[in-house]
C-alpha cells in the first residue's frame, strides 16, 4: 500500500490555457533527488487519485513545484487545474524515477531534452550546483507547440544566472535552446522538431559545440511518447547506450512516463 501524505498550495501560475504550475508546502522529512517524480493528486470520493508527476523544484528549496497540462476530461488534470491556494494536494511519501545524473556515465556535455511539460524534471536537474561541477556544458532544448508555451524562461534568462551560489557556473556552462513547432520563432532551426535536429547533427551544430559522439554527451529525454521513442531509435542508431537500473549509460529516459 503506498504512504502518503498532504500538503497545502501556495502559490498557482496559469502559463496559458493548456499549462499551469503550482508549488505546495513541503515537511522537512521529504527528500528526493532532483529529477525524480512523486504520485501527486486530490481525494475523490474518499480515495486518493494519483498521477506521476515529475518535481519541478531542486531538493534544497523549501517548497514543492509541479508542472501540468489541462486536460478538460482528464481524471486529475480537470481537478488539479481548478486548484486554489490553500487547497490540499495528497503526496506520496517516496519519490522515484530513473532521471537522474546518477544513471549517466561520465562525459562533457549533458543534454536535456524535453517537449511540453517534460522540462519539468530538467528545472530541477539545472537548478542543481552538482551539474555544473560534472559537465562542461548543460543544454537545455525545450520543444513546445506556441511561443505561450515556453514556461519559465524567467527562472532561466534571469534568476538562474543570478543566483548567488552558482550563477557564474549557470552564466558559463548553461544552454537554452527554445523550439516552436507551430508558429514563427526566432530561426528555421529553432521552428525544427527535435528529432530532426538530432539525427541530422544539427543541435550542436546550432549551438556552437563538437559533433555529438559517444565519447562526449550524455542526454536525458522527457515528453511526448513519439519524441521518446523517436530519440531512443536515433541514438541507439548512433551507438549511445541507454542506462538501466542495474547499469549506467549515455542516456535515460523516465521509465515511469513511457506507455508500456
Amino acid at each position: 500500500m503506498r504512504v502518503t501524505t498532504e500538503e497545502q498550495v501556495t502559490h498557482i501560475h496559469h502559463w496559458s490555457e493548456s499549462l499551469f504550475s503550482f508549488k505546495t508546502t513541503r515537511k522537512s522529512s521529504f527528500r528526493f533527488e532532483n529529477g525524480q517524480f512523486v504520485m501527486i493528486g486530490l481525494q475523490v470520493d474518499n480515495k486518493p487519485l494519483l498521477r506521476a508527476y515529475s518535481i519541478a523544484s531542486a531538493n534544497y528549496e523549501e517548497e514543492l513545484e509541479f508542472f501540468s497540462i489541462k486536460v478538460p476530461d482528464g481524471a486529475l488534470t480537470s481537478r488539479l487545474q481548478h486548484l486554489q491556494v490553500g487547497d490540499t494536494i495528497t503526496l506520496s511519501t517516496r519519490p522515484a524515477g530513473t532521471l537522474v545524473a546518477g544513471h549517466l556515465t561520465p562525459g562533457k556535455h549533458l543534454y536535456l531534452l524535453a517537449t511540453g511539460t517534460g522540462l519539468a524534471p530538467f528545472m530541477s536537474i539545472i537548478k542543481d550546483p552538482e551539474i555544473y561541477e560534472q559537465f562542461e556544458k548543460i543544454v537545455l532544448v525545450h520543444s513546445v507547440r506556441y511561443k505561450r508555451e515556453l514556461a519559465y524562461q524567467r527562472t532561466i534568462y534571469d534568476e538562474l544566472p543570478n543566483n548567488e551560489y552558482f550563477g557564474d557556473e549557470v552564466k558559463e556552462k548553461l544552454i537554452y535552446y527554445p523550439i516552436v513547432t507551430r508558429e514563427p520563432f526566432l530561426s528555421e532551426a529553432h521552428q525544427q522538431r527535435i528529432t530532426h535536429l538530432l539525427e541530422h547533427d544539427l543541435l550542436a551544430e546550432e549551438i556552437k559545440l563538437p559533433a555529438i559522439s559517444t565519447t562526449n554527451d550524455r542526454f536525458m529525454l522527457c515528453g511526448n511518447q513519439s519524441m521518446l521513442l523517436d530519440c531512443i531509435q536515433i541514438l541507439n542508431n548512433k551507438g549511445f547506450r541507454k542506462a538501466t537500473s542495474r547499469q549506467q549509460g549515455d542516456f535515460v529516459i523516465e521509465q515511469a512516463f513511457v506507455e508500456k
